[in-house]
């Protein structure tokens, strides 16, 4: 039998983790540091980098996240025995 507190523990680390790098990326780089980052344009786009962390780039953090947790949870159940066919 898996030990139910170690599995929710490394539940939680993982989640922490995810969702400060999303904070950062979403609330820091798109509000806090914008005026900073507009000073940097994307090659080919012109947008400043602010900007598009703002509108797209915490948009499409969150997205690689959704699937990254997934990856981590599936080696997580596979690792305690409790994976889903």
């Amino acid at each position: 039998m898996p030990d139910p507190d170690a599995y929710w523990a490394r539940n939680l680390r993982y989640l922490s983790i995810l969702l400060s790098v999303w904070f950062v990326v979403s609330y820091g780089f798109g509000i806090l540091f914008a005026d900073a980052l507009n000073a940097i344009r994307i090659p080919g786009t012109g947008f400043k980098l602010g900007f598009w962390f703002a509108q797209q780039g915490s948009i499409y953090v969150f997205v690689v996240l959704i699937f990254v947790y997934a990856r981590l949870m599936n080696r997580l159940d596979a690792e305690f025995g409790v994976l889903e066919e």
